[in-house]
């Protein structure tokens, strides 16, 4: 199993960011999943990666080439796939993964998880997506997604099936048992899922 990691360049102002990070790493090492992200050395993407790899971890980074020098790409990695665009790098991401995890993070973060959870409802893929909600990093957008279900602009269903966890523990066991909500515009069972694009 691999899972890819959206989380940020940067390691925000708190140490309990990069601790959250370290740990999930490590659970994920342990569990003998592999991680899949962007392929940086800095920030929490440089955290996570530095982590598995240090408990014999699988990390695949993948960058656009123009990136390489500029994310500072992460020398020690079991594979870097270089890919020509953004666009690229992420349906690259989701091919290679069975799962996604937002850790905190900037708009790139956001822009990720976004997309990935937009095209489970879609059935574009059948996997699950998590927020790692380290030191309650999420809550705002948690309070504006279930602002959203009130609204009647998303499906309670969608909503339910996002999982969302402060423990690395507990979001690994929640990945493990996850079940898919029916699609939006789908007629078919929810375990039809349409190619990448």
């Amino acid at each position: 199993m691999q899972i890819a990691i959206f989380t940020g360049s940067a390691s925000g102002h708190s140490p309990v960011f990069a601790e959250g990070a370290a740990t999930l790493a490590r659970t994920l090492a342990e569990q003998g999943i592999g991680i899949v992200y962007g392929g940086g050395n800095v920030g929490l993407m440089g955290i996570i990666a530095t982590e598995a790899l240090s408990h014999g971890g699988a990390v695949i980074g993948v960058m656009p080439g123009s990136l390489v020098d500029r994310e500072l790409a992460h020398p020690g990695l079991t594979r870097l796939e270089i890919v020509a665009t953004m666009h690229e790098r992420k349906a690259r991401m989701a091919e290679l993964s069975d799962a996604f995890i937002a850790l905190p993070g900037g708009t790139g973060t956001l822009e990720e998880f976004f997309e990935v959870w937009t095209w489970q409802q879609l059935g574009i893929h059948n996997k699950p997506v998590a927020l790692y909600n380290v030191d309650g990093f999420w809550d705002p957008l948690i309070a504006t997604i279930d602002a959203s279900v009130d609204a009647g602009f998303l499906r309670g269903a969608y909503r339910d099936a996002l999982i969302i966890s402060d423990n690395s523990q507990d979001l690994h066991n929640q990945l493990s048992v996850w079940k898919p909500a029916p699609h939006k515009w789908h007629t078919k069972t929810s375990t039809d899922v349409v190619p990448l694009p």
